[in-house]
C-alpha cells in the first residue's frame, strides 16, 4: 500500500505575463516514486492546495487512486483535480502501467479537434479555418454568441461542406426568442453539436432544446450527479469531459462510462499548459467512448516541462503507450527554474 511521504505544488507562469499559468503538483511515495498533476493556476486554487489539499494527502495510506479523491472531501475542486491526476500517475508508475490502459483506454491515437474564437471579420474567420483544416484537423469548435452565430457558420459551412462543426455557445443563450430561433437556424447546418448553450445547471432548458433540435446539445458536466440528472432528463447528447472542471481523472471516467452505458458521444476537452494536462487528455480521450475528436493542444516547445512535448501531427495526437503513467519525463530543473512560487509540505 503506497503511502504519499511527500508533498510539492509549482506556480508556473512564463516571463512577462505571457499565458500559460499553471499549477503542477508532485506526489511522493516512500519508495520516493513521483506523479506529476497539473491545473490552471489561480489565486483561490494556490490557497486550496496550500491549505487544504495538500496537508490532507500528506501521510495518507491508499490503495488505489480512485481513493484519493474521497479523503477529506476534496473531491470536486480544481486543486483536487492536479492531486488526482498526480496520484493517478503515481500508481501507473508503480504498477508498469501507461495511464491510458489503466484507465481503460482502448485506442493508440486520438484525432484532435481545433477551437476558435469569435474573429473580428468572416475572412479572418475562415482563413483561420482553412489553416487548421490544412493542418489535418478534422473538427472545429466555433464560438459563437448572440449576433455572431448564424452567420459565421453559414460562411464556414458553404467554404468547407464536408468538414466536422460545433459551435461552442458558452452559456451565452437564453429561452428568449431570439435567443431560441438563433439556436433553431443553426440546426440547419448540419453541426456535431451546440455546446453549452445555456447556463450549466439550467437542465430543464438543455432538454427542451434538445427536443426541439436535431443537433446533438451538448452538456459541460461540473460533477457525476449533473450528468445522472441530465441523461435522466434527456439534457442532451453529448458530453465534454474537461478534468479540471469535473475535479480530476477518476471524474472524468466516470462521467464518460455514464455517457458510455446511454449511448451518449463523449469527447475530451483538453487545455494549454505545460504538458503535464494535455498528456492527461490524451488518456482520457483514448477511453473507448470518446469517439469524437477531442480538443488536445499541442505543448508549446518554450513551456514543455515533458519530455517528448505533446504534439499533433496531421490531425492525430500518440496515445503513450511505451511508459508507465502520464508516458512522459518530467524536466524537473525546467520546473523549478521557471516556478513564480513553490510550496513543500512538510516545508
Amino acid at each position: 500500500m503506497p503511502r504519499i511521504q511527500g508533498f510539492e505544488a509549482y506556480r508556473m507562469a512564463m516571463p512577462r505575463g505571457r499565458r500559460p499559468e499553471s499549477i503542477l503538483v508532485r506526489v511522493t511515495d516512500d519508495d520516493g516514486l513521483a506523479g506529476w498533476g497539473e491545473v490552471a493556476a489561480s489565486d483561490v486554487c494556490w490557497a486550496d492546495i496550500e491549505e487544504r489539499v495538500g496537508p490532507a494527502l500528506l501521510g495518507l495510506d491508499w490503495e488505489l487512486p480512485e481513493e484519493v479523491v474521497g479523503v477529506g472531501g476534496l473531491g470536486g475542486s480544481a486543486a483536487a483535480s492536479a492531486t488526482d491526476i498526480a496520484c493517478w500517475d503515481l500508481w501507473c508508475r508503480r504498477q508498469g502501467s501507461p495511464l491510458s490502459y489503466s484507465l481503460g483506454g482502448t485506442r493508440t491515437s486520438v484525432m484532435a479537434g481545433a477551437r476558435l474564437g469569435a474573429e473580428p471579420t468572416l475572412d479572418v474567420l475562415l482563413t483561420r479555418v482553412n489553416r487548421l483544416v490544412g493542418a489535418g484537423y478534422t473538427r472545429v469548435t466555433l464560438a459563437v454568441h448572440p449576433g455572431w452565430d448564424v452567420e459565421p457558420v453559414r460562411a464556414v459551412r458553404r467554404a468547407f461542406p464536408a468538414l466536422a462543426l460545433q459551435a461552442d455557445a458558452g452559456e451565452a443563450y437564453t429561452e428568449a426568442n431570439a435567443h431560441l430561433d438563433a439556436l433553431d437556424a443553426l440546426d440547419a447546418y448540419g453541426l456535431v453539436a451546440i455546446e453549452r448553450p445555456f447556463a450549466g445547471d439550467d437542465l430543464p432548458a438543455y432538454a427542451r432544446l434538445q427536443r426541439r433540435i436535431a443537433t446533438a446539445v451538448c452538456l459541460d458536466p461540473a460533477d457525476l450527479d449533473t450528468v445522472d440528472s441530465a441523461i435522466a432528463m434527456g439534457a442532451g447528447r453529448m458530453l465534454g469531459l474537461r478534468i479540471a472542471r469535473l475535479g480530476g481523472l477518476t471524474a472524468a471516467r466516470g462521467a464518460h462510462d455514464r455517457a458510455l452505458a446511454a449511448g451518449w458521444e463523449a469527447w475530451c476537452g483538453g487545455a494549454d499548459g505545460f504538458g503535464v494536462g494535455q498528456a492527461a487528455a490524451v488518456a482520457v480521450a483514448s477511453l473507448p467512448g470518446c469517439d469524437l475528436p477531442s480538443d488536445v493542444t499541442e505543448t508549446p516547445t518554450a513551456t514543455a516541462v515533458v519530455s517528448p512535448p505533446v504534439s499533433v501531427n496531421g490531425g492525430v495526437v500518440a496515445v503513450p503507450l511505451t511508459q508507465p503513467g502520464l508516458g512522459h519525463d518530467i524536466d524537473e530543473a525546467m520546473v523549478a527554474r521557471i516556478a513564480r512560487q513553490s510550496l513543500r509540505i512538510p516545508a
